[in-house]
């Protein structure tokens, strides 16, 4: 699973994938659908159609899973997913790759597949609605008379301002017509079943995927304080800003809300959260002899701050067995965010994380700080993550690099490339967060 470069003993390789079958989007699906919850369960007893949606980087094996069961009860189905993320055609579904995590016209092309699967439907059709991580950007729909690029600037600017993935989701729905709540309304008058395998802390239905079944509960005037709280107002293309001030004028509709007549027949549930993998991890860890505990699993704030107060952490295990006693296992879920300048280097959360840990970590001996993504992609890189540990600073001077300079240049991947701590995984098909492991032997 790991590439043989990395320094990580094969105790830690087996938590560390013990985690991913724990949230594997096809058994999710098929726990949810062998055994449905009543309104589930009632709702595939009506005589309609049954429509799938699978939307996100784990759509494929959702919806291949759907098929296994459902058969030929789907009438038509629909896959947007990310490029690497679908093995082979699914009979009776259209396949189309989007972009992430800028939209491209893939992502046009995902959304108006997606409405159209949904046009004409009855009170006694079923749409299954299955939702991961990476969908506000794999489908979008701009809002007239937006265009793709004013999106992909404003997307652009939105994840390189150090915004909250929440924050983001908040501009992305005043200005996408299938996000907060667009493609229940599309969806009406049939029944919408959501099966949602969660990428964001706390599972919030109107964040993840940017809501698209589910009411929600801001407004343009949150949008717009987005925007300024981040000092994005004169950036952002002039379009979007004109966009939003005519919707806080009430000129523009807003998006749909919790008393739509729609939303009644919405059903949603979480199948798959970053909970469940660092439970997983946690029961592999002990059964691998190490003392072992859960530090958190909604951790949050700037990568590289995280990942100093985790290695302050890892330092205390070294020194004086506490928290935790020789050999331990302190794991955390999250997702940490990186504040980007106008230049930087390459690099995603996890590899920052894990960077920001090396100095406080040299000369340590038997420690590991291990940063994983569990989608398998860490920002725009072809890395998951990256590993600390006591001899990376020893590494890391031995071909004369600073660690402190690749952090303020925001240049993870090449610092961690050249010293061998990358975790490189490939596409795990699934997508639930972060899992930070701390470990002393």
């Amino acid at each position: 699973m790991f590439t043989a470069r990395l320094p990580l003993p094969p105790a830690l390789r087996t938590i560390l994938a013990a985690a991913l079958p724990a949230v594997a989007p096809d058994e999710a699906i098929r726990r949810a659908l062998s055994n449905p919850d009543p309104l589930t369960r009632a709702a595939l007893a009506q005589p309609g159609r049954v429509v799938v949606v699978a939307l996100g980087k784990a759509a494929y094996p959702m919806a291949k899973a759907a098929y296994e069961v459902l058969g030929e009860r789907i009438a038509r189905g629909v896959i947007v997913t990310k490029a690497g993320h679908a093995s082979e055609p699914l009979p009776g579904f259209r396949v189309i790759i989007g972009g992430h995590p800028i939209p491209t016209t893939g992502s046009q092309r995902g959304a108006a597949a997606i409405l159209q699967a949904l046009r004409g439907l009855r009170p006694e059709d079923v749409v299954l609605l299955l939702i991961s991580g990476g969908g506000s950007a794999l489908a979008t729909a701009p809002r007239l008379p937006l265009t793709l690029a004013d999106l992909q600037r404003t997307t652009q600017l939105l994840l390189a301002s150090g915004a909250t993935i929440e924050e983001i989701n908040t501009v992305r729905k005043h200005l996408d017509a299938i996000k907060g709540g667009g493609l229940a309304k599309a969806a009406a008058p049939a029944t919408v079943i959501v099966l949602v395998l969660s990428d964001v802390l706390g599972d919030p239905l109107d964040t993840i995927a940017s809501g698209p079944a589910t009411p929600d509960p801001t407004t343009f005037d949150d949008a717009w304080a987005v925007l300024a709280r981040y000092d994005l107002l004169d950036r952002v293309p002039s379009p979007v800003r004109a966009l939003l001030g005519q919707g806080r004028q009430g000129k523009v509709p807003e998006t749909p809300k919790p008393d739509e007549p729609f939303f009644a027949r919405v059903h949603h549930r979480i199948v798959g959260n970053v909970a469940q993998a660092v439970e997983a991890a946690a029961e592999e860890a002990a059964r691998q002899g190490f003392h072992t505990a859960i530090g958190a699993t909604a951790l949050q704030g700037e990568a590289r701050e995280i990942g100093r107060g985790l290695a302050a952490v890892l330092k205390e295990m070294a020194h004086h067995n506490r928290p935790l006693p020789r050999p331990a296992c302190l794991l955390f879920g999250g997702e940490t965010t990186v504040t980007l300048g106008e230049t930087h280097g390459l690099g995603g959360r996890n590899q920052e994380l894990a960077l920001a840990a090396v100095e406080t970590l040299a000369g340590l001996q038997g420690v590991w700080l291990v940063a994983f993504a569990t989608d398998g992609t860490d920002g725009p890189t072809n890395a998951a993550g990256a590993v600390a540990t006591g001899e990376t600073a020893q590494q890391a001077r031995a071909r004369g690099l600073s660690p402190a300079d690749f952090l303020q240049r925001h240049d993870a991947y090449h610092f961690w490339e050249a010293v061998g701590g990358l975790l490189r995984t490939g596409p795990t098909q699934t997508n639930v967060n972060d899992l930070i492991l701390l470990a002393t032997q």
